[in-house]
């Protein structure tokens, strides 16, 4: 079976349109021997599958074949600092089955790890997927990830978790390739997956614990040389009068603190979007002062990057309006206007399952590229 080349001719079937081998030949100028021979393998590895017939006005009709999402199945992990999720997600990147719960990142990687690894495990027996159905594992984490090897390196609110071995430590358990990241790397990929899937230039902003942002320039997520692009929490906001970061100027944590100074009890981080929606006028005022301090850097990754849509999501950044009302009104004002002449900045909609969908697709990008496809035919060969 000759299976070079299969996985272009792969990619021409994942938009999910079924194709006869004769329409294949006429899309691609392959040879009739070289479409037959390639779809023979995919088919071989169970990623494309018979879909009726082609219409025919006499004659035998002519078979038609397509992408099978359902041949396998990828798991997404979303670990955020006060939450987990996994979800089995099938080779198009719908969800088929998530599950999510309150948990504390800083309780260290193997009690975190080994409860998604059990409920990954739990979730394929409810599906009646086994481990050998699982094309790949994509996790997010909330902290700095050097992606060539999904190792966390000094998360700032990960203790414990310092150069651990992700990747190794859920193969162990699940038999199958690892890939990791940063959470709102995965969140843009979720959400422009979602909401914006024909727009190539696309800035995501979590507004949460920690801030950062995921870059999509060209259609691609840029990472930058080690992984750290978009770590826009630890920089300075433009023009404050103290050496204060982004973070801990306007993040959850640091909006919490002040409101804690302003009054007579302790205001925890989870407690200030029922504080603004009780019309506490401090906590408003407080969480307008962030979104502007937050305006401030992202308008400079405005005047740089020249994103399309710039997406504002994490636990403050969606249930908080005056956020990103905050964002809106420095990032227009203080960016250049070529940059914003047609530029929208609106919440994230693409839900709590954008993590495990992002996840999801970092691992379908990867394992379903032509050459992966290829090196998945050649196994079985």
């Amino acid at each position: 079976m000759i299976s070079t080349g299969a996985g272009e001719l792969f990619q021409i079937l994942r938009d999910g349109r079924p194709r006869t081998r004769s329409e294949l030949v006429e899309e691609t100028g392959l040879a009739r021997t070289s479409v037959v021979n390639r779809v023979a393998a995919l088919a071989a590895v169970g990623l494309v599958a018979p879909s009726g017939t082609a219409p025919t006005s006499g004659g035998r009709p002519a078979a038609r074949l397509t992408f099978d999402p359902a041949s396998r199945v990828c798991i997404g992990i979303d670990l955020g600092a006060t939450h987990g999720a996994v979800g089995l997600l099938d080779l198009a990147g719908d969800v088929l089955i998530d599950e999510r719960k309150t948990l504390d990142i800083a309780a260290g990687p193997t009690a975190t790890l080994t409860w998604a690894a059990e409920t990954a495990a739990r979730l394929l027996s409810q599906v009646g997927r086994m481990h050998r159905h699982v094309l790949g594992i994509g996790v997010g984490v909330p902290g700095p990830v050097e992606h060539s090897t999904g190792r966390p390196i000094r998360p700032p609110i990960m203790p414990g978790w310092d150069g651990f071995d992700i990747p190794a430590f859920l193969r162990q358990r699940l038999n199958a390739p690892v890939l990791v990241d940063n959470d709102v790397n995965l969140l843009a990929l979720g959400e422009r997956a979602i909401q914006w899937p024909s727009i190539n230039d696309l800035l995501f902003i979590k507004v949460s614990t920690g801030i950062g942002a995921g870059i999509i320039s060209g259609g691609a997520l840029q990472r930058g040389s080690r992984g750290s692009a978009g770590d826009i929490g630890h920089v300075q906001v433009p023009g404050a009068h103290d050496d204060r970061d982004l973070e801990a100027t306007a993040s959850a944590p640091a909006i919490a603190a002040y409101l804690s100074t302003t009054g007579a009890i302790k205001i925890e981080p989870g407690d200030i979007t029922d504080r603004i929606r009780t019309g506490d006028a401090t906590a408003v005022s407080a969480a307008r002062e962030a979104g502007r301090a937050i305006g401030e850097v992202t308008a400079v990754c405005v005047s740089v990057l020249n994103p399309s849509v710039v997406v504002i999501g994490g636990q403050l950044g969606v249930n908080v309006q005056e956020i990103i009302a905050g964002v809106r009104e420095v990032v227009y004002r203080r960016s250049i206007p070529l940059a914003t002449q047609h530029l929208s900045i609106v919440p994230a909609q693409g839900g709590p399952r954008a993590g495990i969908r992002g996840a999801a697709i970092m691992v379908l990008d990867e394992l379903l590229s032509p050459a992966a496809v290829d090196d998945l035919i050649a196994a079985l060969e």
